[in-house]
């Protein structure tokens, strides 16, 4: 049976709610119930009929709500592949790097272009690499400890689907130096990424071993499914560029996390106004069985 679930970042009113059965009785859609997850946060409308038609008819309300329509089986979700960069954490880390290198602006217009699908990743992301050449490896500790930070709600989703048996991979077309350091403090179970060179203590201004890039990404998802017996349906990947968009396309249930157009259209689902708790409303979760 689909479910709609109705999440708001602050408010979430019956007038909403109602709102959004009138659009889909108004259009056919035979309604089921309709229940609360948190009263005045979030709210799951079920039905009966087509996923992508009702999700489509509940458009109007995503001006102000996030709204993620699921098959009932996706919410067993038993394996979480994830983004890191703008996903995980509110920044790009090799634009961060790039500041104390003195060239952001340049390394942040290639990463831009890149992230809406408009260059080629690996190319791109050797060309940034290249810049960063000679700068000390003491700018990546002074970089993770000055302005990377998790994504609100981060700590929190992890924690929460890990407690209920979902093991977690971080997969990054960042760096190693800072992925490792992330997925240990959010509590992933495994990490991917890329690694930078370090010679002397300075940036070759080169990488090491195979790159992860978007079909790497797909790759490992798919290779996660098969290595634990899990069906499609119980894996969630989660992502917000163009990079991200085969790996979702593998999984059961895939979300946009603040993302570009190319990966908003490409997910099933997408959170355009909350934090990543509202990953947890979509799978049915009410607060009261977060883990903080």
């Amino acid at each position: 049976m689909p479910i709609a679930t109705l999440i708001a970042a602050k408010t979430l009113n019956a007038e909403d709610v109602a709102a959004a059965e009138s659009l889909l009785a108004g259009a056919g859609v035979s309604l089921t119930a309709t229940e609360w997850l948190d009263e005045g946060k979030a709210a799951d409308i079920g039905f009966d009929g087509d996923r992508a038609r009702a999700s489509n008819i509940l458009e109007p309300l995503r001006s102000a709500l996030d709204i993620i329509v699921v098959d009932q089986e996706m919410r067993d979700v038993r394996l979480v592949v994830s983004d890191m960069d703008s996903t995980m954490i509110a920044a790009e880390c090799i634009d961060e790097l790039a500041d104390y290198a003195n060239v952001k602006p340049e390394i942040a217009a290639i990463t831009e272009r890149a992230m809406r699908g408009e260059l080629d990743f690996e190319a791109a992301l050797r060309e940034r690499v290249a810049r960063l050449k000679g700068l000390s490896e003491h700018a990546i500790s002074d970089c993770l400890g000055q302005r990377i930070r998790p994504m609100p709600g981060a700590r929190t989703l992890i924690a929460t689907l890990s407690a209920r048996g979902a093991d977690c991979v971080l997969v990054s077309g960042g760096f190693h130096q800072f992925a490792d350091v992330i997925g240990a403090e959010l509590g992933f179970d495994a990490v991917y990424a890329n690694r930078l060179v370090i010679e002397h203590g300075h940036l070759t201004g080169g990488l090491e071993g195979t790159i992860v890039d978007a079909a790497r990404k797909a790759e490992i998802l798919r290779g996660e499914i098969a290595r634990q017996g899990l069906a499609k349906s119980q894996s969630l990947s989660l992502g917000d560029g163009a990079n991200d968009i085969p790996m979702m396309r593998e999984a059961g249930l895939s979300i946009a996390y603040h993302g570009k157009p190319a990966a908003r259209e490409a997910a099933l689902g997408s959170v355009d106004h909350g934090d990543l708790t509202a990953v947890l409303y979509a799978l049915g979760i009410p607060s009261a069985q977060w883990v903080e």
